[in-house]
């Protein structure tokens, strides 16, 4: 029988299909785990789980997220969304200001969701594995972010304000069909870790040299 007073509840690839309703009632759940159950459908009923701090909905089959996800504001530990079938965030999902960790890779992401912008406490980000072209000028509002997973995607290039990141210390570019990096990169005074593996169409930059005497690896 579930314990109705443990605050961690783990329903990791139990085939369910469907999120059983009596999840929806406990209201105390700090962490929940429904990857690997072939979801694809969440019920707005998830905006009433206000205590959640974690949530795991990767391995699934979600095509979209419903608007009340955005309510759980105290939402700051964890939320994985990776490995689905999405294409875009609500953007409700901005108010998830408190968040540190996302992972949106192995969706379908053409265009970057906007609501990422306004999570403002990102300390790790991953959006590997989808079909991005671009990356917005606003994702410089990230300043807290220290790891930035952008392997294997569309990009040609990124903003100038990548160099707004001031805490990043690895940059994963790996598998990307990359033509042009702003200098303002080198400019990023904690960054440790530059990967470019498997980016065959950048030219090496003036710049490299820099970052490299600073203590940077490049891995190409």
């Amino acid at each position: 029988m579930k314990d109705s007073a443990d605050p961690n509840l783990s329903l990791w690839k139990k085939g369910l299909g469907v999120v059983p309703t009596w999840v929806w009632e406990r209201t105390e759940l700090e962490t929940l785990v429904l990857a690997d159950n072939g979801l694809s459908d969440l019920s707005d009923r998830i905006g009433g789980l206000k205590k959640l701090r974690m949530l795991d909905l990767g391995h699934n089959k979600l095509t979209r997220l419903p608007d009340a996800l955005g309510d759980l504001s105290g939402l700051t530990d964890f939320l994985y969304l990776h490995d689905n079938g999405l294409t875009a965030l609500p953007q409700s999902l901005r108010h998830l200001a408190k968040l540190r960790y996302l992972n949106l890779s192995e969706n379908a992401f053409e265009t970057f969701p906007e609501a990422v912008t306004h999570m403002e406490s990102l300390i790790e980000l991953r959006v590997t594995d989808n079909r991005l072209t671009s990356i917005p000028d606003n994702l410089g509002r990230l300043s807290r972010l220290r790891e930035l997973h952008l392997r294997s995607n569309k990009l040609t290039s990124l903003p100038d304000s990548i160099g707004l990141l001031s805490e990043l210390r690895q940059l994963d570019l790996r598998g990307n069909p990359l033509r042009y990096l702003p200098a303002s990169v080198a400019a990023l005074p904690r960054l440790d870790k530059l990967d470019l593996r498997w980016v065959e169409t950048l030219a090496p930059q003036a710049w490299f040299s820099d970052l490299e005497a600073r203590g940077c690896a490049i891995y190409r």
